[in-house]
């Protein structure tokens, strides 16, 4: 299928916009931290509006370039919107600037906000610019850079804990686009190219090849979150501020997705993977990564460090899709992408809700908490319901479109593992959501222990909104004790308007195309895998 070209330098337009912002924002913070998060909140809704504006153009099946030589570099540098683009960068956009809605309520006690929201900026930046670049030199270069801002944003809190993570993710993800440049250097020895104008551009197989492949895999993979590269990400997602981790899972996570399907369709073709069997290998680590994110979430007390684990499983579903190698397998990894962008995004906002309102991050510390942040747990329900993939709602669609498309590739076994990911997802996410509106007779008996929880301490946390609404009950039974907190339904500690919309936004997304005529999304992923399969 033909596509038409329009140069046009709107896609590199949009990209310098946030990091020209972010710098200013950085170096003149004297002058412009009165304005910050106006600043940070007006210049990713333009980003959202600009990338939406590109709409039109891209449904005609235009495709829209720009190229810039790199001063006296050999290779130059192009910015590219195609059918996959568009779809990345529009939703990944609508939940950035969900984040940056939230961030002011979350942010309101932390320290160097002007640091934080410049940084915030830059990230946004470099991660759009990842996705953005029209080659694969364009995409290393924007993908160290989205690696170097994010680190100043995981070890935003400058404590041990936090630096510790930081350094992890740091060195980590610099080995990993090393990896990436060692596969770039390769790709261009053996083709002279590094650009996505054509599909295939490795077609003989050879030990560089396999190489490049390799490397390709452990530099996107590791960004990814795929085992056994996952190492970073669930120290990295409870260290960074709650908005940071919802564009981490939702965003940043899924460049590493991003690079390994232009790894399949431009650097090589699905029919050269499928030959030389690397299907296969991507496959099987799909498969160990959703049943170990799963399993390992549902060890894990502390609800950011959940969804971390979480976040791993769910990033072998779109794996699982991009490596059937298939038109509906790739459709459904990029519906799932665009799912696990929404639902993710909106968890991490309402724990980090949950983690500034009463200052818990345990999960058994937070029976009845739905009864003091009704809104929140109502939010953090449909994103859980959404997760596990009940109907209607888009997780749902996704698993259906992964399981049809794994029989249709003859592996059923792919099928058990999505159901068996599934049952995990409610064993994880429903317990949580049962005790927050459930939490039982605590306070209504006096001296009964109809609730005992044996050997429990459950702490309390004074902060500055609403530390009165919690009621502190003590039991005894006879040798055993337990101290225990019961929300007693006050109202007083739902999070603040400017936190409670954007839930609210990612929540209707959540569901909300699952029930229209026509589901905008599906149908751009559908585009998004057909242009790709029709190169």
């Amino acid at each position: 299928m033909e596509h038409e070209i329009v140069h046009s330098l709107l896609p590199a337009i949009i990209i310098f916009v946030p990091i020209i912002s972010g710098l200013l924002l950085f170096f003149l913070a004297d002058r412009l931290y009165p304005y910050k998060e106006y600043i940070c909140i007006g210049v990713t809704g333009l980003f959202f509006i600009l990338v939406l504006s590109m709409y039109p153009a891209i449904k005609s099946g235009k495709i829209l370039l720009g190229i810039f030589q790199y001063f006296s570099f050999p290779l130059s540098i192009s910015f590219k919107v195609d059918q996959l683009t568009f779809f990345l960068g529009l939703f990944f956009s609508f939940v950035w600037f969900m984040a940056a809605c939230y961030s002011p309520g979350y942010m309101s006690h932390e320290h160097k906000k002007e640091r934080y929201y410049a940084f915030f900026l830059m990230a946004e930046g470099g991660c759009m610019g990842t996705i953005f670049a029209g080659d694969l030199l364009g995409l290393f270069l924007f993908f160290e850079f989205m690696a170097l801002t994010t680190y100043v944003l995981i070890a935003h809190e400058e404590n041990a804990v936090t630096m510790f993570a930081g350094a992890k993710y740091l060195y980590m993800t610099v080995g990993g686009g090393l990896a990436v440049f060692f596969g770039l250097l390769t790709m261009y020895y053996l083709t002279g190219s590094v650009t996505f104008a054509r599909p295939g551009l490795i077609t003989e197989p050879s030990t560089l090849a396999t190489a490049a492949f390799i490397a390709f895999m452990i530099g996107f993979g590791l960004k990814a979150g795929l085992f056994p590269l996952h190492v970073w990400l669930p120290d990295a997602h409870p260290a960074a501020p709650s908005p940071v981790s919802a564009a981490l899972s939702g965003v940043m996570l899924k460049t590493g997705i991003y690079g390994m399907i232009r790894v399949v369709f431009n650097v090589f073709n699905p029919d050269f993977i499928r030959t030389a069997n690397w299907d296969l290998i991507m496959l099987v680590l799909a498969g160990i990564t959703i049943l170990l994110g799963s399993a390992m979430a549902l060890l894990q007390d502390d609800l950011k460090r959940r969804l971390a684990y979480s976040s791993i499983a769910q990033i072998g579903y779109i794996v699982l899709g991009v490596f059937l190698l298939s038109q509906q397998g790739l459709t459904g990894g990029l519906y799932h992408l665009f799912t696990h962008a929404f639902m993710k995004g909106l968890l991490f906002l309402c724990a980090g809700a949950i983690i500034v309102q009463t200052g818990i991050r345990n999960i058994s510390q937070m029976k009845g908490i739905g009864l003091k942040m009704p809104l929140t747990m109502v939010f953090f329900t449909i994103a859980s319901v959404t997760m596990v993939g009940i109907p209607p709602f888009n997780g749902f669609i996704s698993k259906w479109q992964l399981s049809i498309a794994s029989l249709d590739a003859g592996q059923p076994i792919f099928v058990a593992i999505l159901i068996v990911s599934s049952l995990l997802n409610a064993a994880y996410y429903f317990p949580i959501v049962i005790t927050a509106f459930f939490p039982g007779e605590v306070a209504a008996h006096h001296g009964h222990d109809d609730a005992e929880d044996h050997g429990n301490s459950w702490q309390t946390t004074d902060t500055d909104v609403g530390h009165s609404s919690a009621i502190e009950t003590n039991h005894s039974n006879g040798h055993h004790g337990g101290h225990q907190v019961y929300y007693g339904g006050r109202l007083g500690q739902e999070a603040p308007w400017h936190m409670v919309v954007p839930m609210g936004l990612l929540a209707i997304g959540c569901v909300i195309f699952a029930l229209l005529p026509h589901n905008w999304p599906w149908e751009l992923a559908l585009m998004a895998a057909r242009s790709l399969f029709s190169m």
